[in-house]
């Protein structure tokens, strides 16, 4: 890459951006690519200028003194790669908690339980109230399975039967997740129904425990280890509707 005569601050003026970012022959920078997205959404003309080799990214991370690529210009001054050009231009913030990835599954819940309704049963009944809450319970195990050294680490944060017995914390996404399957294939209530009115009212109990009487400010571990949604009303309301699952079912099987 030639050397600029202009400084990337003073070609990054108006609404023009400078963005430097890496297109290898074996490498498209994915957040290069989004950065330039953003830029451009946010009506930004972009001057990219796009590293071909590895010798051009070391001697510009060399010149500018950065550690990583793609770094962006704007009104005269570097605000640095796609993350904090995220932040700059819209009112994402990587720390604020957030209900949105809760909301989404239990949207997805909601859909499919539908989705069975009609093509299963031809209406909507009760029938999809339970298919709603077993396949949030599939969803949100699954969440927890991805990462279950992230999960038992949070939720050993608050719940009270784990932090007396730390195996509970590893079992939990397991049960969670096979109830829900059970549930939605509406066998094995006998295994299900209990193993879901336990989790639920250990759940419901530690989540009340912790936000409600000992007011603690603490993140859920409902959608997984490492997520910023926070604990609250969302996740009893969570163990609330399995423990009312749990118990209906119990009372239809006697």
């Amino acid at each position: 890459m030639p050397k600029d005569t202009v400084t990337p601050a003073e070609a990054a003026s108006g609404r023009t951006a400078v963005l430097y970012r890496m297109a290898l022959p074996d490498h498209l920078c994915p957040s290069g690519q989004k950065a330039k997205f953003l830029l451009e959404r946010k009506g930004y003309a972009v001057d990219d200028r796009l590293f071909r080799t590895r010798a051009e990214v070391d001697a510009f991370k060399a010149e500018h003194g950065v550690a990583t690529t793609p770094q962006a210009w704007i009104e005269g001054e570097r605000v640095g790669g796609y993350t904090d050009l995220r932040a700059r231009l819209t009112d994402w913030d990587p720390k604020a908690t957030t209900y949105r990835p809760v909301l989404y599954l239990f949207a997805v819940a909601a859909l499919t339980a539908l989705a069975l309704s009609v093509g299963v049963l031809g209406a909507i009944t009760w029938q999809t109230l339970g298919w709603f809450i077993s396949v949030s319970m599939i969803l949100l195990g699954m969440q927890k399975l991805r990462d279950v050294e992230g999960f038992s680490t949070m939720f050993l944060n608050y719940d009270v039967l784990a932090r007396r017995w730390v195996p509970y914390a590893y079992i939990y996404p397991f049960a969670e997740t096979g109830a829900g399957i059970l549930m939605t294939g509406m066998i094995a209530t006998w295994l299900s129904a209990p193993v879901a009115l336990f989790i639920s009212t250990v759940g419901a109990w530690s989540v009340f425990k912790a936000v409600y009487l000992d007011k603690r400010e603490l993140k859920c571990a409902c959608v997984g280890g490492n997520s910023n949604v926070p604990l609250g009303f969302v996740s009893l309301t969570e163990n609330l509707m399995m423990m009312g699952m749990a118990i209906v079912m119990l009372v239809l099987l006697i």
